[in-house]
């Protein structure tokens, strides 16, 4: 059983704490308040339910799967012999720094050192470091036992063994791993939603749709390709020919409308106002959590279908 060491147990702390249980590793978390631990903890056994409904893990039993995850004390404790240390504290570069000083000098030499981090780059806060080789990026879409895809992102000094065991770990754990070549801001996934994120502000605040006109356009439309295939896959379907014959087809209608998606419009300007009033007008601001439950389960209906589709009809 290969030790993982989670360090900070918010949102994405405890589901990376799920999804390497489930996978068989025996997982340490570690916070600087206990209090958060422990409402990790909690969290954790009331979910795991939810996936044991769903066959979401791996045929094993709740308890066998919550008895590999154990709350720590002291951050040594949790790093004691780890392999892969999984880091989830907040979006602030200082913070990283630190973090990354402390568990670098304490950890054992081959244990991989991995962010969490949704936009910093692995060079801004490991290049101070004596194992600087052995640390990246490991960035997930929350939560991470629901949705597999998991970024890594290297150093410029990052070490290929360190990029390959890290890929090695994420595949075994039923994740997929986009491997970049190089880091750049936002990633891959967040550039791609960055992309329509702008352009869903820019349709409201230009008065050419409404919020749930554009939420429809997306979770009744795109989405459901989405879903099942990325979009070059989709393009290659999408034409006779495949995917130079969509672009010979389409290419001019996309060349057209890209001046126009230039100009960016401030989400948090006037749009905000429009926006935040449409959706607390579908939903409560007081109901926000468990509408995140009826989101969590609905990714666990969609994962379990998915899994089956993908053993009947092969990827």
């Amino acid at each position: 059983m290969t030790k993982v060491a989670i360090i900070g147990s918010g949102f994405i702390g405890r589901a990376w704490a799920i999804s390497f249980a489930r996978a068989g590793h025996d997982v340490r978390m570690w916070d600087q308040s206990p209090a958060a631990t422990e409402g990790a903890h909690n969290y954790i056994a009331g979910v795991l339910g939810d996936l044991a409904a769903n066959d979401l893990l791996r045929g094993q039993a709740i308890d066998a799967v919550f008895d590999r995850i154990a709350v720590v004390a002291e951050l040594g404790a949790a790093l004691a012999d780890a392999v892969h240390i999984q880091e989830n504290t907040p979006e602030s570069l200082d913070v990283k720094r630190e973090v990354f000083s402390r568990i670098d000098s304490i950890a054992a030499p081959q244990a991989v050192i991995a962010s969490s981090t949704s936009a910093l780059l692995p060079s801004k806060f490991t290049d101070h470091l004596q194992g600087r080789h052995r640390c990246l990026v490991v960035h997930p879409i929350n939560p991470p036992y629901l949705i597999p895809a998991a970024e890594v992102v290297p150093a410029p000094w990052t070490s290929s063994e360190t990029i390959e065991r890290t890929r090695a770990l994420l595949v075994a754990a039923g994740h997929a791993p986009l491997v970049m070549k190089h880091e750049l801001d936002g990633f891959i996934m967040n550039r791609l939603q960055g992309a329509l994120l702008e352009e869903a502000f820019r349709l409201v605040a230009d008065g050419y749709a409404s919020v749930e006109d554009v939420d429809i356009g997306i979770r009744d439309g795109l989405a459901l390709r989405w879903s099942f295939m990325g979009p070059f896959e989709t393009i290659d379907l999408n034409a006779p020919g495949g995917v130079r014959d969509y672009v010979e087809r389409y290419q001019t209608i996309y060349s057209n409308i890209f001046p126009q998606m230039l100009r960016r419009v401030d989400w948090a300007g006037e749009v905000i106002e429009t926006v935040e009033a449409d959706r607390r007008k579908r939903l409560p601001r007081e109901e926000l959590g468990e509408r995140q439950v009826w989101r969590d389960r609905r990714l666990m209906a969609l994962a379990a279908h998915k899994k089956k589709s993908d053993q009947e009809f092969g990827r």
